[in-house]
């Protein structure tokens, strides 16, 4: 085997379109006789030859208004409540609610209501000031002898 004995077939030539009848693919180039399809730079996007197209045979979905006032929940576990109180050196919260943890940069000033979930361990007693809380959140609270406050 010698380097130029051998062959290759790693590129395809492209059928050159409009150079005599003898090419195959002279005159029309393939596009057939007028129409808009057989004109250039035309294309007919979301055409299905009459058929529905996809976007008007699905329904139409929802309303987003502009300025809704969402229910944006922020979720925090215990864990990361602990934490953020054993790291403090003054222990001032009296109340461990939304105002107090968004005051001390632990949540996002966007959210309105606040949802305490149960992972990880708390270890002193807090009382606590929440729209939601979890059920095993509630009974680590309970059991070190926090008191929890349900805001509606």
């Amino acid at each position: 085997m010698k380097l130029n004995t051998l062959t290759s077939k790693a590129f395809k030539y492209k059928k050159r379109l409009g150079r005599g009848i003898g090419s195959g693919k002279g005159k029309t180039s393939g596009r057939g006789h007028k129409g808009q399809k057989s004109r250039s730079g035309v294309a007919i996007k979301s055409f299905e030859g009459g058929q529905m197209p996809l976007y008007r045979r699905l329904p139409k979905r929802g309303f987003n208004p502009i300025n809704s006032k969402k229910k944006i929940i922020a979720t925090i576990n215990l864990s990361k409540v602990q934490n953020f109180l054993s790291n403090k050196k003054t222990n001032s919260l009296s109340k461990i609610n939304l105002e107090n943890l968004q005051k001390s940069s632990l949540i996002n000033k966007k959210y309105n209501k606040l949802k305490l979930l149960g992972s990880g361990e708390i270890k002193e007693k807090y009382d606590f000031e929440v729209n939601f809380i979890s059920k095993s959140a509630k009974e680590k609270i309970e059991k070190v002898g926090g008191k929890i406050t349900l805001i509606k």
